[in-house]
This record gives structure tokens, C-alpha cells and sequence, in this order.
């Protein structure tokens, strides 16, 4: 088995409604996304998957969220932009675009360089 691992950045502002604190204001981040996919076999090239696909499939999806007002998107209007909310929402957006191949095995956000969050899906 190997865990391949993919790093993407985006810039955003959001606030989070009803949190007690400077978060509750409108202010932005430097956020980093690192998709890791699980994957059972090599092709016969020797390759587990692609990382220039897995990181255009990324790409894609923070397209969506690159220097936006997360509040301001539908995905977020009822739900606040979190990092623990934008990881599961790029996980959502991501299972679709695997391979047969490719198992996704975790989200990981950071909102700057000391703070992040993993998103691991449970198996079932």
C-alpha cells in the first residue's frame, strides 16, 4: 500500500457567526490543503498515481474557494467556513474524482503555519 500526498494554497476571508472573539469578524488566511490518497497497486510503470492529476483535481476544487468570502458561497450560508468545514467539504468534492484505484485517507487544512486540522473519513 502506498499514501500519496498532494499540497495546494488558497486565500480566503470568512468569519465565524455566533463565535465569541476576534474569529467573528471579517478577516482572511493563507490556507494550505493537503489531499493523502491510499492506493493498493502500482501500474506497470511503477507508479501509484499521478501527482500532477491528483494535484489538478485539487486545484480544481480550491478554485471554488481562492480569494472568496467563504460566507458568501452556498456551501457555507448555513454552515460556518471552518477549517474542519473546509476540509470536509473539499473531502465531498474530491471522492468523486478518484480513480478505481485511489482510496481518499485524509484532508489536512492549515489557516497558517502553526494551526491545522485532519479530516479522516470513517471506514466502513
Amino acid at each position: 500500500m502506498w499514501i500519496i500526498s498532494v499540497e495546494k494554497k488558497f486565500s480566503s476571508a470568512h468569519q465565524l457567526v455566533g463565535y465569541s472573539g476576534d474569529c467573528s469578524k471579517l478577516h482572511g488566511h493563507n490556507f494550505k490543503v493537503k489531499v493523502s490518497v491510499k492506493v493498493e497497486k502500482l501500474t506497470p510503470l511503477g507508479i501509484s498515481t499521478d501527482f500532477r492529476k491528483l494535484k489538478l483535481k485539487l486545484e480544481k476544487i480550491l478554485s471554488q474557494l481562492d480569494h472568496k468570502n467563504l460566507n458568501q458561497l452556498k456551501e457555507f450560508k448555513n454552515l460556518n467556513p471552518t477549517s474542519e468545514n473546509i476540509a470536509k467539504f473539499v473531502y465531498n468534492q474530491f471522492v468523486p474524482l478518484l480513480t478505481e484505484n485511489e482510496t481518499l485517507q485524509e484532508i489536512e487544512v492549515w489557516e497558517g503555519d502553526e494551526s491545522s486540522v485532519k479530516y479522516i473519513p470513517t471506514q466502513g
